[in-house]
């Protein structure tokens, strides 16, 4: 037999309440949600685009869910609508097939080259570098064959997140020159910076991000289905007045590429990917709920349009927390202006949640964070990026004082760690060495490692009966604890030429005298900007003795 019905067949890692992984079906990850903690794929991007599977079923079983009314009941019966979701799941179960011979899931069954009709692994699996096989674990018949539960995870991420470039040209596409198809950009998801709320069980994660389709949120269309609904596509490209998106449906099983698997039950082999389907971003904040978005001021100007929304993909650089202010939602703006940042719709919906006072408000959620960083013209894949943060839901609320607390005290970080690059760079000039900014961020890197376990813990320590005031005080210590002593480090591994100092003409035109003495006591300064709240409390020190921050 060659049928492998991912409704069926155990294929989607997840994790249990007590850790323990194991595989589910489609239908089971459903029936078992309550009693399951995660799902849990290798790559966090796999994992977000699963539940991206997983939601627009959900939001077809369920009919929306058609307004707020509707999603509060499902909250409140604490389960999910298992006999609508299997009823919706057998109508549909044909498509639902790795192998089906006409409708194949996420694949064109007929779909070939002009001289090719098959290929290796490496094109689908995104975590083998490109030309670069002996920089991964997987090699050998690790490359040969896999089995079809791992082939289905590949093959969901490949169209959200598959790299752009020069794909095989499939016969049938009018796009196709010299048997190749040319680049339309990667894949729906890895425009996006990915977020999704994750509660303490399955279940809790896929009702926080099972935003209602109501005028209010989600934009309703009834031309909007999922894939699996319309007709089976060919290599070709599907007409931009037919294909959408026409909603949130449209844009989770959105097909990026033109894809055909080779294989059977006994393990998959290859894989032919094509161009498939390309999607303009612009202006799908009402659409799609699990991104940030941001005003685009080139567009803006280019198109004489006053506002414009693109996806905003995560600095892979930083830390989830670094950037609170864009995740968090911030007070309603008013009519008359339009927000520089949208934060991700699914935590505006827990903010209004909590607002509402529908949840407890002890309630907690962690933000995920999920992206790819694309190396040369989306062609490649760099980094894949994961994050997350625990929190209590009362910092989702836009007024919240504890959620300005929660940014300032973000911010102070940021302060802090600026004046201690300053201080990197004052030590290196007083030395005599090359102006640059590599001790600079050498010296961050190890500040903001320090302070991350310690935000994070503070963070999720905050609840409804915190002092804004006396947290972010508490904070601000804790900062400058730790970064007053990389400062003491820097200082103290200076040497003496860096003591004894010297005099550097700055950009102006003037000379100033660099020494570490000197660079010390600018860094003690701006150390006590920085974290200002504790002034007149303690001694803000200086970086030239020996005292133990406080």
């Amino acid at each position: 037999m060659t049928s492998y019905s991912l409704v069926d067949e155990q294929w989607i890692p997840v994790l249990d309440q007590t850790g323990r992984r194991r595989d589910v079906g489609l239908l089971d990850l459903f029936r078992d949600a309550g009693a399951l903690r995660m799902i849990a794929c290798d790559l966090p991007t796999q994992t977000f685009a699963i539940l991206r599977l997983a939601l627009a079923i959900l939001h077809r079983a369920t009919g929306g869910p058609a307004g707020e009314a509707a999603w509060k009941a499902l909250w409140r019966s604490k389960t999910l609508p298992i006999d609508d979701i299997a009823e919706y799941l057998q109508e549909v179960g044909d498509r639902f097939d790795l192998f089906h011979p006409t409708t194949p899931f996420y694949q064109v069954a007929d779909l070939r080259a002009g001289k090719e009709n098959s290929y290796g692994l490496e094109r689908i699996i995104a975590d083998v570098p490109n030309g670069i096989p002996f920089m991964t674990t997987r090699a050998d018949r690790g490359m040969k064959k896999i089995s079809p539960a791992e082939a289905a995870i590949w093959l969901v991420h490949c169209q959200a997140y598959d790299p752009s470039g020069i794909k095989s040209g499939a016969v049938g596409d009018p796009r196709v020159t010299g048997g190749k198809g040319y680049p339309i950009g990667a894949g729906t998801a890895g425009w996006l910076g990915g977020v999704y709320l994750e509660g303490d069980t399955l279940l809790e994660t896929l009702m926080l991000n099972l935003v209602p389709v109501e005028p209010n949120w989600l934009v309703e269309d009834d031309r909007d289905l999922p894939v699996w609904e319309r007709d089976a596509h060919t290599s070709a490209e599907e007409p931009a007045a037919s294909r959408g998106p026409f909603g949130v449906l449209s844009l989770y099983t959105w097909q990026s590429r033109r894809i055909r698997l080779f294989g059977d039950r006994g393990g998959v082999t290859g894989a032919m990917i094509s161009n498939g389907d390309p999607l303009e971003w612009q202006d799908r904040h009402l659409l799609e709920p699990m991104s940030v978005f941001g005003r685009s001021a080139n567009r803006e100007k280019a198109l004489k349009k006053a506002v414009v929304y693109l996806p905003r993909p995560h600095d892979h650089a930083r830390s989830l927390w670094r950037g609170l202010q864009v995740l968090l939602p911030e007070a309603p703006t008013p009519k008359s202006e339009s927000a520089q940042q949208l934060s991700p719709m699914v935590v505006r919906w827990l903010a209004h949640l909590i607002v509402i006072r529908f949840l407890e408000p002890d309630f907690r959620a962690r933000p995920r964070a999920a992206s790819i960083t694309y190396g040369s013209k989306q062609a490649v894949i760099d980094e894949v990026y994961g994050d997350s943060l625990t929190m209590n839901a009362v910092l989702f609320a836009g007024d919240s004082p504890l959620r300005t607390a929660a940014v300032d005290s973000a911010g102070d970080a940021e302060k802090a760690v600026k004046a201690l690059r300053d201080l990197a760079r004052n030590l290196v000039r007083a030395a005599g060495g090359p102006d640059d900014a590599g001790e600079a961020e050498r010296a961050s890197e190890r500040a903001y490692a320090r302070l991350d376990t310690e935000f994070r813990r503070w963070l999720s320590e905050l609840d409804e009966r915190s002092d804004p005031l006396t947290e972010r005080r508490a904070w601000q210590k804790t900062v400058r604890r730790n970064v007053f002593r990389l400062g003491q480090e820097l200082v103290d591994a200076a040497g003496p030429t860096a003591w004894a100092g010297r005099m550097v003409r700055e950009r102006n035109g003037v000379e100033r005298h660099y020494s570490s003495p000197q660079a010390a006591a600018w860094f003690s300064r701006s150390l006590a900007e920085a974290l200002s709240l504790n002034a007149g409390t303690e001694n803000a020190g200086t970086a030239t003795t020996k005292e133990t921050a406080a």
